[in-house]
């Protein structure tokens, strides 16, 4: 699969001209794109931070197109300068992992979204969390764009180390063998039982799939054999088991299964409106 070139959900299509005079460099490209998405948890209420309460829609922006156009509005320079947290758009860490593999591959560079958990965001959690996995002409390493150079994370934003950032299958299997304690996955304060520990990994384990599809979906998306459920039932646990023990060429192929493949239509659950709704694929 060419990781190189744009999936339907990173294409930035008229506002591909305004990326290119950004360098073709790993750590430049990272830079700009951590200084383009304001976490919409980062703080509280956005609009303490001078956010309308319109805004708050930005994070259901699912294309990067929609997102570059909406980021050009605010401040037509991309310098790679700091901008105002209102010149941001309001996202999430998907957001800001889908930027940097928009720019990575508008310059060629083989780039994929991988969504899994981190240790490194809070201690003694496993936060959920969305990095790059960015091809630099020998491996693919792990580089989480969320954060600015000078941050004080305990981890090489350019180089995550992959035992604290497990992607989907590796934290489903360290789950299942007990290795991860499931009551320690994902965040203190959310309390539904589907966002914590098995329920919540099989989820972003079709999450992680489908980013290896070239599919860049939201973090709350819905579709095929992915619920609500604050259980996981044997014979979907045994499913998973089955995908996770699958090496990423595999588990391309798996996706042509009807219980991983994104259909035309899927279900949505939005962090703002707290409305499930269905929403209509571009082709």
């Amino acid at each position: 699969m060419n990781f190189a070139t744009q999936s339907r959900f990173s294409d930035p299509g008229r506002h591909g001209d305004w990326l290119d005079d950004t360098p073709a460099d790993i750590a430049a490209l990272r830079d700009i794109a951590s200084g383009l998405v304001f976490h919409h948890w980062a703080g509280g209420d956005p609009t303490a931070h001078g956010f309308e309460p319109s805004r708050l829609a930005e994070v259901d922006l699912r294309y990067a197109e929609a997102m570059l156009g909406r980021l050009r509005e605010l401040d037509p320079t991309l310098s790679g300068a700091p901008r105002r947290p209102t010149d941001r758009i309001l996202g999430c860490c998907r957001d800001f992992t889908l930027l940097y593999v928009t720019l990575l591959r508008h310059h060629r560079i083989p780039a994929r979204t991988r969504v899994g958990f981190a240790d490194y965001l809070l201690a003694d959690w496993h936060l959920d969390h969305v990095v790059a996995e960015v091809w630099d002409g020998s491996r693919w390493r792990l580089v989480d764009p969320q954060f600015p150079a000078d941050n004080a994370l305990p981890v090489d934003v350019l180089d995550v180390p992959r035992d604290r950032f497990l992607v989907a299958p590796d934290a489903w299997r360290a789950l299942r063998s007990g290795a991860l304690d499931p009551s320690r996955v994902v965040a203190p304060d959310l309390v539904e039982p589907f966002l914590r520990g098995l329920p919540y990994a099989r989820h972003n384990l079709a999450l992680d799939i489908a980013a290896l599809n070239r599919h860049e979906m939201l973090l709350w998306d819905i579709w095929g054999g992915m619920n609500l459920d604050p259980t996981v039932s044997p014979s979907d646990a045994s499913r998973a088991d089955e995908l996770a023990a699958l090496a990423p060429s595999a588990l391309q192929a798996a996706f042509a299964d009807d219980d991983l493949r994104v259909p035309p239509v899927i279900q949505s659950l939005s962090p703002t409106t707290h409305a499930l709704t269905e929403v209509s694929l571009l082709s």
